[in-house]
């Protein structure tokens, strides 16, 4: 009659050390990075630097799988769903974590819910451009003189629900000024459009337009960050130009399936935070007009709630919708 019950207890012993063991020895084989947008694009370039370094400090490799689509709701509804346990991750942008939320009707996954902070990466600022033959020359030149002719200036985004879009609805919302949002697909169409004279600001990612306002092909008129950038320190900031409260950065993290196991969430930040701190690190994301991020997984958790609380009330005042 006891060797029934030593045969359960046996099993029971035998199985308790292997999910310790499986989280302990992690990776065991190569971990799949998801980044939800084509590949080529700033997210993707950061993604491939971000996974080399992953691969080279935890000794297995980590492969990088475009899943395009839906504004990124196709990689992170992936991602929600795969099995927490350390060998699916989401290299996302604010898209699929914050602002999809507010945007899309119905979402697969809820992300406070589904999906867990792991690191934050990095953060690159937006600017705000003009062609050179509008009459305003500084971003509060461009308020006041949007607000003489409400309407008749042009703002054109990457995007209808890019942070292009919902960053210029919020600086028409603190400055009152009206201007006329026109969305295009992407930043290339947008940058082509701006330099020939067909539109009159943009406001978008800032790698694209570094060098042009460099070679004063089109004026730099802010920097949506509360910090003047080091590759066009003459640029202002919003901040300086009166819009108190502004501050909109695209940002990249990883986060992972919630109930993936912490020590595979803390190996992970571990060797992302080395990757930020080192000498390679800070020359990829300089190289790519971005500010190195960091911090533990609790702090990208706030970080997140943060953006949450900032930007729904911007996107639902706006009426934007996908």
């Amino acid at each position: 009659m006891r060797l029934p019950s030593l045969g359960v207890l046996g099993l029971a012993l035998a199985l308790v050390p292997l999910g310790g063991a499986s989280a302990q020895d992690w990776p065991a084989r190569p971990v799949t990075m998801v980044v939800p947008f084509p590949a080529g694009g700033n997210a993707d370039v950061i993604a491939r630097a971000t996974a080399e370094a992953l691969s080279s400090a935890l000794g297995k490799q980590f492969i990088i799988e475009n899943r395009a689509g839906a504004g990124g709701n196709i990689g992170g509804a992936a991602v929600a769903k795969a099995a927490p346990d350390g060998y699916t991750l989401l290299f996302t942008t604010p898209a699929p974590v914050v602002l999809n939320k507010f945007i899309y009707k119905s979402l697969r996954y809820e992300p406070a819910r589904d999906l867990e902070p792991v690191v934050l990466v990095s953060k690159s600022p937006l600017i705000v451009t003009a062609k050179l033959g509008l009459p305003a020359k500084t971003m509060g030149e461009l308020i006041d003189y949007a607000k003489q002719n409400p309407g008749k200036v042009t703002v054109g985004h990457p995007g209808n629900g890019t942070l292009g879009h919902i960053t210029s609805e919020l600086i028409q919302q603190i400055s009152g000024a009206k201007m006329t949002n026109v969305p295009y697909r992407g930043s290339a169409p947008l940058m082509a459009d701006l330099l020939g004279g067909q539109i009159d600001v943009a406001v978008d990612f800032m790698p694209t337009y570094v060098p042009l306002v460099e070679d004063r092909r089109i004026s730099g008129l802010a920097v949506t960050t509360s910090q003047r950038t080091a590759q066009l320190p003459d640029v202002p900031t919003t901040q300086e130009a009166g819009l108190r409260g502004i501050e909109a950065t695209a940002w990249y993290a990883i986060v992972t399936p919630a109930g993936t196991p912490r020590d595979v969430v803390d190996k992970v930040n571990g060797a992302v935070n080395g990757f930020l701190n080192s000498e390679r690190g800070r020359t990829i994301l300089m190289q790519n007009t971005m500010q190195p991020g960091g911090g533990s997984p609790e702090d990208l958790k706030s970080f997140i709630a943060s953006e949450t609380t900032k930007w729904g009330p911007v996107i639902e005042a706006a009426k934007i919708s996908m």
